[in-house]
């Protein structure tokens, strides 16, 4: 019994660290493809360009994607900034693997999320 138990618990504490680290991916994933939607809509519904990469970036700063084990960036705002347009942002975090290097995590790990969001074909500029 003692034998099952020694060789048991080291794999279940590896198995919660892999949960662990599967979770914390999903929900910063998660996080980043939210804030880069609501930085694409905000900067759409703004009359100038550079209202509307003023826009995006408290948009994007504005959502809870930061936390102890992330670190974001607004790493582009692009697009066609006229009627019918389409603005695109991308934020880029690197999610740290602190506590999980018991499994062979360590470092970090980087994701990319882009958005797009259509500017109205009958928006007034000025």
């Amino acid at each position: 019994m003692s034998v099952e138990i020694v060789l048991m618990v080291p794999i279940l504490v590896m198995f919660t660290l892999l949960v662990l680290a599967g979770g914390r991916y999903v929900s910063v994933r998660a996080d980043i493809d939210a804030a880069a939607r609501d930085a694409a809509r905000a900067a759409s519904f703004e009359r100038s360009e550079s209202a509307a990469r003023a826009a995006a970036l408290a948009a994007a700063n504005a959502s809870d994607v930061n936390d102890s084990f992330s670190s974001c960036e607004v790493a582009g705002i692009d697009g066609s900034f006229e009627a019918g347009g389409v603005i695109t942002v991308t934020i880029r975090c690197s999610v740290d693997n602190r506590g999980l290097g018991l499994v062979g995590l360590s470092g970090s790990r980087d994701f990319t999320s882009s958005s797009s969001a259509p500017i109205d074909q009958y928006r007034r500029f000025g």
